[in-house]
């Protein structure tokens, strides 16, 4: 008995340590890993892999007129979808909307309702209130939304940096499509927290070009004529975008000033806009430059009537003002922008 037990020492030595198990004892794949294995090999057969690979091969069977007609085709469509409308990142993109979302709600809201309660309060200077009211409220707004989708709230900044090439266009059109919900969320919750006398005299805060008032003989229409709105929406926007959003596009200029202060500045710029279209005009009826179409179109839709009456001014002024401001910089050395050492 001890030399067999030395035998099958020796042998357990010469093998690793490891005894020879007997053949029956051999585990077998079970039936999960042999269907897996014929269906890994089926699609080698079939070619299932290649057909979903976007690599393609090169070589002497892969070099004739209809696969080369096919591979010049899919580098376009590639081209087109990613580095010109950006459609692959669309799917990460939707997590930075809802910032564009609830930015954009809590903007309408917080504005409509500095409108109201600045002329509610019947001071002396209720434009001074209101401006400075404002340009908190955005300094605000930009700091808790910068740091997730960049800060934008407004359809104004999104064409702006999509013009100038910061930004996709599938990003773009994302990022207005959740400005334009989130200023009807804005406006359906100011309309839910407010009286319907307050609602129908301020019309919610929203833009407005002109109002029927009473007049000597009847009801008269008072405000501001379309063409005079419409040059004051234009001339306001490529300001606002010169003056302020340009230092948030100059990457020198926002590293050396930090976030703090250029979004202080965005919203100080937008408050003195807000001042100046109020004060010069002095037009009762005209509530003032817009500067953000998504603000103008939330109240428009969850109040209607006359606040549709102009409403494409509030969009055209801005638009055209984003494609001044684009203009603009490219007249520029294009190193100075923020995202430009990755293009």
């Amino acid at each position: 008995m001890a030399g067999n037990a030395g035998v099958v020492q020796d042998e357990e030595i010469g093998y690793g340590g490891n005894k020879v198990q007997p053949f029956a004892s051999t585990p077998r794949p079970s039936k999960t890993e042999r269907g897996k294995r014929d269906s890994s090999a089926l699609s080698r057969i079939l070619g299932l892999d290649e057909l979903v690979s976007l690599n393609v091969t090169f070589g002497p069977e892969r070099t004739s007129p209809v696969n080369m007609v096919g591979l010049v085709g899919f580098t376009v469509v590639r081209w087109l979808a990613q580095d010109y409308l950006g459609l692959l990142e669309i799917l990460p993109v939707w997590r930075a909307s809802l910032a564009e979302v609830f930015g954009t709600a809590v903007l309408v809201f917080a504005m409509d309702t500095i409108v109201i309660s600045s002329y509610e309060t019947q001071t002396k200077t209720p434009n001074l209130i209101m401006a400075t009211l404002i340009a908190i409220t955005i300094a605000i707004l930009l700091l808790a939304t910068f740091p997730i989708s960049g800060g934008h709230i407004n359809p104004a900044i999104t064409l702006s940096a999509m013009f100038t090439g910061l930004i996709t266009a599938s990003r773009a059109a994302i990022y207005i499509l959740a400005q334009c919900i989130g200023g009807i969320l804005g406006a359906l919750a100011l309309k839910a927290v407010v009286n319907s006398t307050i609602e129908q005299t301020f019309s919610l805060g929203g833009c407005t070009l002109k109002i029927v008032a009473p007049g000597p003989s009847g009801p008269v229409a008072v405000g501001l004529e379309t063409g005079q709105a419409l040059w004051l929406e234009i001339i306001c926007t490529f300001v606002f975008l010169f003056s302020s959003i340009y230092i948030a596009f100059d990457r020198r200029q926002a590293m050396a000033l930090g976030r703090v202060v250029f979004c202080s500045i965005i919203g100080l710029v937008v408050g003195l806009l807000v001042f100046i279209s109020t004060t010069v005009t002095a037009t009762k009826g005209y509530a003032g430059v817009g500067m953000n179409p998504a603000r103008c179109l939330g109240p428009a839709v969850v109040r209607g009537g006359h606040l549709w009456k102009g409403h494409w001014v509030f969009w055209v002024g801005p638009v055209v003002a984003s494609v001044a401001f684009s203009l603009y910089t490219k007249m520029i050395p294009r190193e100075h922008l923020l995202g430009a050492e990755s293009k």
